[in-house]
């Protein structure tokens, strides 16, 4: 048996998994299944929160005191790291992609409710510099004799992909409970750390379903590459040499749209109407991209083989707030 790293507790598992009993039927296609990670928890909610609990624990037994981070305004993970500090009794440093002029709204608000140090820089230094901005950061805390501790976007690296290493377990428990296995698991990639977990998980598991990634920025050749390099990394910390190709990393290209957390009318509309069909909230960076490409896929007759999906919803709510002037909706 392989024996992964340790963990802390942090996110309410696991997670359940519920039939779209309406979105299904209309699209014609497999039976489509979603997996509630955004209901991981409320401050911690989403799929960060899983990589957070390896990463933070990491951070901990290093003696770490300061969890530093990058990532947008609205960031999911950015959000998810300040709770995270908060509720263990540290604190936090985010460097995020924006303007100190930014409205207080969604993720950015949680933030500074939770008490999180932010430092803005602008997109081009994030592109090109995060990790040195972040790297002067911790010298700079260092000399004033904290202890810190860099996670980088997403938690996207080999200790954090275990967080969905546990939760590809979890899914293969619940198809027993449940009675059902899943042709295919899809996910929206932003950063490559889920599917990497779930990849790498699926290989050792003998798990015989395939995982999809719709990726929300980038290409598909770019998270190729990105998640090969964290799998590799994360064989490291179980001290197990998988052979695998960079065919078997299956991604979905061309629902980028205009851009990472740009939005398009047709995906705005589209999470209204899944909100209206299903009671279930997706949000504009990537659940909302990804399940919007996931449905026109359906539509084209690509998953025509499949019996039954499973959707793992990310989480990220918060970021609805600051787009909320893009949604047409009725008066009451």
């Amino acid at each position: 048996m392989i024996k992964i790293p340790e963990k802390i507790t942090l996110a309410n598992l696991p997670t359940k998994i519920e039939k779209l009993e309406r979105l299904s039927p209309k699209l014609g296609g497999p039976n489509i299944y979603i997996k509630r990670d955004d209901q991981t928890g409320t401050e911690v909610s989403g799929n960060k929160i899983r990589k957070l609990e390896f990463a933070v624990k990491e951070a901990l037994d290093q003696g770490c005191d300061v969890l530093i981070t990058c990532g947008g305004s609205q960031s999911n993970h950015c959000r998810a790291t300040a709770a995270a500090a908060a509720r263990i009794g540290i604190k936090s440093v985010l460097v995020l992609r924006g303007s100190s002029n930014e409205e207080s709204d969604g993720n950015l608000f949680i933030n500074r409710l939770l008490g999180a140090q932010i430092r803005f820089i602008t997109p081009e230094e994030y592109r090109n510099k995060r990790a040195e901005i972040m790297e002067k950061i911790k010298a700079e805390l260092e000399e004033q004799g904290r202890r810190p501790y860099i996670i980088p976007e997403g938690a996207s690296n080999g200790i954090g992909s275990f967080g969905y290493y546990t939760a590809m377990a979890e899914i293969v428990r619940q198809e027993k409970e449940l009675g059902v296995h899943f042709d295919r698991i899809v996910i929206a990639a932003g950063s490559g750390g889920t599917y990497s977990g779930l990849f790498l998980a699926s290989k050792t598991l003998g798990y015989t379903g395939q995982i999809y990634g719709i990726n929300v920025c980038d290409d598909a050749e770019y998270f190729k590459n990105q998640i090969d390099k964290i799998v590799r990394e994360s064989m490291q910390y179980i001290n197990v040499d998988l052979q695998f190709s960079k065919d078997e990393i299956h991604m979905i290209d061309g629902y980028v749209g205009q851009g990472y957390a740009l939005s398009r009318p047709e995906e705005m509309h589209f999470i209204h109407e899944f909100a209206r069909l299903e009671g279930i909230i997706l949000d504009p960076v990537y659940t909302g991209k990804a399940m919007y490409g996931l449905a026109e896929e359906i539509k084209k007759g690509n998953f025509k083989t499949c019996e039954n999906i499973l959707f793992i919803h990310t989480g990220g709510a918060f970021g609805l707030f600051p787009k909320k002037h893009l949604f047409t909706l009725p008066q009451v």
